[in-house]
């Protein structure tokens, strides 16, 4: 992996991330925003610490661990990534309310359009923020966006102790489980 300099992560700052979608995904990830390290590569979940590329290949979703330059290959798996808020900062308690309420509908209007079977939100206090729903919970939710079902999962980033490394693959292959079993039940239709 590349080493950045500070200055040069610093210069990342607000840069946007293209996302990694198409239409009728089986599963849409979606992150909080990029951090720096994501912004500088272009890659999402960049950072050495964060466990997304480890925990989406130990639920199952991968059939091998991806590194972070390899993130188009979801697509060919029928998954992809996004963001609430688009602008990169070095940590997410730098956006506001309103980016995340903003961020929220324009996710809304991005997963209306693309129609993912799924949104997974990779945070529960970002899916809070942006969705008005201070009583979430990580898990299925209520709450869809046209037909996608919305799933709300823990926060991958180092930062968030709470979660082990097994504990959030048991989440993640839980959704994965969900996804699989949904897909059969429609096929069998």
């Amino acid at each position: 992996m590349t080493r950045f300099t500070q200055a040069e992560l610093e210069a990342a700052r607000d840069r946007l991330v293209p996302d990694v979608v198409a239409d009728g995904l089986r599963v849409l990830f979606c992150g909080i925003n990029p951090g720096l390290m994501t912004a500088a590569t272009g890659h999402h979940f960049a950072r050495p610490g964060n466990r997304f590329w480890p925990v989406l290949h130990l639920s199952g979703f991968t059939p091998r661990q991806l590194k972070p330059a390899e993130q188009e290959e979801l697509l060919a798996l029928g998954l992809g990534i996004t963001n609430v808020v688009a602008r990169a900062t070095a940590r997410a308690d730098e956006l506001t309310a309103q980016e995340y309420r903003d961020g929220g509908r324009l996710l809304a209007e991005k997963v209306a359009r693309r129609e993912p079977r799924w949104l997974a939100v990779v945070g529960v206090t970002a899916y809070r923020a942006a969705f008005d729903d201070r009583r979430a919970v990580v898990g299925p939710q209520e709450r869809r966006i046209g037909d996608t079902r919305v799933w709300v999962l823990p926060n991958p980033s180092g930062l968030n102790a709470h979660w082990t490394t097994a504990t959030m693959a048991q989440e993640f292959a839980r959704l994965r489980l969900a996804a699989e079993a949904e897909a059969e039940a429609e096929a069998e239709d």
